[in-house]
């Protein structure tokens, strides 16, 4: 018989009351996520250490009375802030549109009435009337329960469904998904339990990126460079006699222009166009450096429900005492094979699954192209069983209505029927078995089942026939007959089992951190292959209390935590990062955030995620799916590799740029500079920014998934000795070439005075057009350290032969149009600048052919991975 109680104050809150209360206590919404404001989020963006030294660099060019290079200067820090303020707000408002964790009305009693009332207006005392379908609004007392079942995998992890009965707490998110009952509010808004999660997160500060510590080294490296190499020159400067200020001026020159401007711009275009990459691939991207951290990332501790398992029940076996069938299909569609066992079962099969259809209210229906679960996903589970078997199970409900119904609860762990003279039980085995007269057989089965990891169900029967029907429970369930078992389990996705095995070659560790049943997650984690025979499986309340302890129990792959807290998830993703981890947390409840928000990278789920885990996420998964990481991650390692590629493509032109004023110092100053600044800042924002983003774009590489993440700094040996050593020399030399061949082509010879005018600025526009088409061969020179550009094939990076020939395009209009070029203080060069220019770009492939040749033979397959 269903729980009921009587209470004194059954009438709820009166009117005047309830507002009294909601003035004292608030409303009843979670507390805002703790966000900065639009424009501090933007101030952000202009005041990081990469721009501040590029803030500094254009202060110093006006200092210098180069004002249109301080100006250019600071356009490129204030439209990169916005480009990249623009990427994460928009990211943010696609997270806000995915909010769905509170309802918005609910019903209560109030003066003796039901109303509906908007969730925010539910306070302390108020009585709620709950039914199938709502989502608990507060935390509550139960009064009174008729078969209420929730779902608490929001809060708990837990996937199986709960009974809340008389006395018994259901707290603020918990969704009903059976039953109907009331109870009373204990606490609303901020003092829920949900919020108290909600706050965890708070408590700890999301950790520094692995990308913006290593482009703090890199800037703080560059930024070190370019003034000591101001400095030298400034002295240098006053000892060739050049005034104080003259030589202030010149080495804040020099200074400025090593200063890679464009760097900062291309590192955010490339985040950004790796975050589109991933969208396309159901990743959504809250935070741009997320891009690159997924990629470093070396341990996945990953949620089971919803995330490795597809979150809808199905019924994967049966058993009768004719026999047992075998079930295959997907989710909820109808569409399925029933394969009997033992032949000659199919007609007992079908007498199991239509007694469990009658015994059940929850049902599979059609939406949207798909199918949904109505109520208890196993019953809806049971639902597609019959349909597979070929039973029309809504005309079953519709003309064979129960005329008694007996509600599931905690105490006896089963629920009855009585449909046409007959009674129905579904239940817990060990809470059926036990009534029926043949269950002897079926002990074994249970425990094959169980064995398995599988939830099983019992669903026996008997006839009254003309007797009285049965008023109470106990009457009903009596002296039955066993009809079969069903086993149930929420079935892993399709290629989860695939992607754990692509994570172990990349190098990757996989643990199952779940708040369900150890013997559910074991048995889930073995069917993807994430757990193996001799991993072990803990329970949260076994986990040891010292961090050291902890993090050496959990630091293996294929180990299953179950049974965690929210609190045990943050500690587990403390101790990995304490051990040197770059820890990536999956996670779809409330439970998850305050784990998402302390792990190098957070991953919500968008379909069946809450608000406040997606609030804690760097990034959420559209699709829900575990396989969704492992493209992330091929992404991610693709970015890192890129911001290396164009590194190197920018240290090059450094080196080439900085030549001119090493050898006019050598020189005492007798060599003219063969470029200018403004010359240099129209190389490093005018021609270079285009190629060194299509370098962002670079696609990952086939073997980006063979190996470990790739580790080391940025600024590597690879990218040193290959911008400093091959690539910048020898576009440096042929800079040179053609500044010096243009003087001799235009009358000049060797010992005689350089001269000025129209000759000097030929032969600086060589220079300038030489470094402009040497960068361009450098631009495929640094798709791979390892291969030469054809090898890769040319139009595999769509974007990098666009790019390189609207740079050139660009810098012809640089270099041929008047009023631009004479604002540079360049002109067209003779034909000796155009041949040498022309032939640098054979120059360049052919050094970093020589150096690719070298470099295979000397190292091994996983250096070159590495480099890319």
């Amino acid at each position: 018989m269903s729980e009921t109680v009587a209470h004194p104050r059954r009438a709820g809150l009166s009117s005047t009351e309830a507002q009294a209360r909601l003035a004292r206590a608030g409303a009843n919404r979670l507390p805002p996520p703790r966000r900065r404001s639009a424009p501090r989020r933007f101030v952000r963006q202009l005041v990081h250490f990469f721009a501040l030294v590029l803030w500094t660099a254009g202060v110093l060019a006006f200092v210098a009375g180069l004002p249109e290079l301080g100006i250019a200067i600071f356009v490129v820090v204030v439209v990169n802030a916005v480009f990249a303020f623009a990427q994460e707000t928009r990211a943010d408002r696609a997270a806000e549109r995915l909010r769905d964790l509170l309802p918005q009305r609910i019903t209560v009693r109030r003066d003796g009435r039901r109303i509906e009332i908007d969730v925010a207006d539910v306070v302390p005392g108020d009585l709620l009337v709950l039914a199938q379908g709502d989502r608990v609004p507060a935390d509550a007392t139960v009064i009174e329960a008729h078969g209420l079942l929730v779902d608490t995998s929001l809060l708990t992890g837990e996937s199986a469904a709960a009974t809340a009965g008389r006395g018994e707490v259901v707290l603020a998110g918990m969704f009903v998904v059976e039953g109907e009952g009331e109870a009373t509010v204990d606490a609303t808004g901020a003092q829920t339990r949900l919020a108290g999660i909600a706050r965890l997160t708070t408590l700890t500060t999301k950790p520094v990126t692995p990308l913006a510590r290593e482009l703090h080294r890199v800037v703080r490296m560059i930024a070190v460079l370019a003034v000591t190499v101001g400095c030298a020159f400034f002295g240098l400067a006053l000892l060739l006699g050049t005034s104080a200020i003259d030589g202030f001026v010149f080495a804040i020159g020099v200074t400025v222009a090593l200063v890679p401007e464009a760097l900062l711009p291309t590192v955010t275009l490339s985040l950004a166009w790796g975050a589109e990459q991933m969208a396309k691939r159901q990743v959504l991207v809250r935070d741009l450096e997320a891009v690159e951290t997924l990629g470093s990332t070396t341990f996945i501790c990953t949620d089971k429900t919803g995330t490795l398992t597809r979150n809808q029940m199905a019924v994967v076996d049966a058993w009768t005492p004719a026999g047992g069938a075998r079930i295959e299909g997907s989710g909820y569609e109808p569409r399925g094979e029933v394969e009997p066992v033992d032949p000659g079962t199919g007609v007992a099969l079908a007498r199991l699954a239509l007694a469990g259809v009658q015994c059940s209210s929850g049902y599979a229906y059609p939406s949207g192209g798909g199918w949904l679960a109505h109520g208890d996903p196993m019953e809806a589970a049971i639902d597609v069983l019959a349909r597979r078997l070929g039973i029309d199970t809504d005309t079953e409900r519709a003309t064979r209505v129960a005329t008694t119904r007996f509600p599931f609860d905690s105490r006896r762990r089963r629920m009855s029927v009585v449909v046409d003279g007959e009674v129905v039980v579904k239940g817990a085995p060990d809470a059926v078995l036990p009534l029926c007269a043949d269950s002897a057989a079926a002990t074994a089965a249970v425990d094959a089942l169980t064995a398995r990891g599988l939830r099983v169900l019992a669903v026996a029967h008997r006839s009254v026939g003309d007797a009285a029907l049965p008023t109470t429970a106990d009457q009903a369930e009596s002296d039955l007959r066993l009809l079969g078992l069903v086993g149930l389990e929420d079935p892993p996705r399709d290629g989860v089992d695939v992607a754990i095995e692509a994570c172990r070659r990349a190098g990757i560790r996989v643990a199952m951190i779940t708040g369900d049943h150890p013997a559910t997650a074991a048995a889930i984690a073995t069917e993807v292959g994430l757990r193996r025979h001799d991993d072990p499986v803990v329970a949260g309340h076994d986990l040891p209390g010292d961090q050291a302890e902890l993090g050496a129990l959990v630091d293996r792959d294929g180990v299953v935590v179950a049974r965690v807290s929210p609190e045990d998830k943050l500690r587990i993703a403390q101790a990995l990062r304490a051990r040197g981890h770059v820890v990536a947390m999956t996670g779809d409840g409330v439970n998850d955030g305050p784990a998402l928000h302390e792990a190098d990278i957070g991953i919500a789920m968008g379909r069946g995620g809450t608000d406040v885990a997606r609030e804690a996420a760097d990034l959420v998964l559209l699709d829900d799916h575990f396989a969704t990481i492992v493209a992330g991650v091929e992404q991610g390692r693709a970015t890192f590799v890129n911001i290396r590629r164009f590194l190197t493509y920018h240290l090059s032109d450094n080196v080439a740029e900085l030549t001119p004023f090493v050898v006019w110092a050598l020189s005492g100053g007798r060599f003219p500079l063969a470029l200018g600044v403004l010359q240099i800042l129209a190389l490093d924002i005018g021609t270079d920014t285009l190629t060194s983003v299509a370098l962002g774009a670079e696609p990952p590489a086939r073997h980006v998934l063979d190996r470990p993440p790739v580790t080391g700094h940025l600024l590597d040996r690879t990218v040193v000795r290959r911008a400093f050593g091959v690539l910048g020399p020898t576009e440096a030399l042929s800079a040179m070439v053609a500044f010096t061949l243009s003087f001799v082509a235009l009358g000049w010879r060797p010992g005689e005075p350089f001269p000025g005018g129209a000759t000097a600025a030929a032969a600086s526009g060589a220079a300038f057009v030489t470094v402009v088409l040497a960068q361009t061969a450098n631009a495929f020179a640094c798709r791979s350290s390892t291969r030469w550009p054809g090898a890769l094939g040319w139009w595999t990076n769509p974007l990098l032969i666009p790019a390189a020939t609207l740079e050139v395009g660009v810098s012809l209009v640089v270099l041929l149009v008047t009023p631009i070029a004479d604002e540079l203080g360049h002109a067209s060069p003779p034909l000796a600048g155009w041949l040498v220019a022309l032939a640098s770009v054979g120059a360049v492939l052919g050094a970093d052919a020589l150096d690719k040749r070298r470099r295979r033979a000397a190292e091994s397959p996983a250096e070159a991975v590495a480099a890319g």
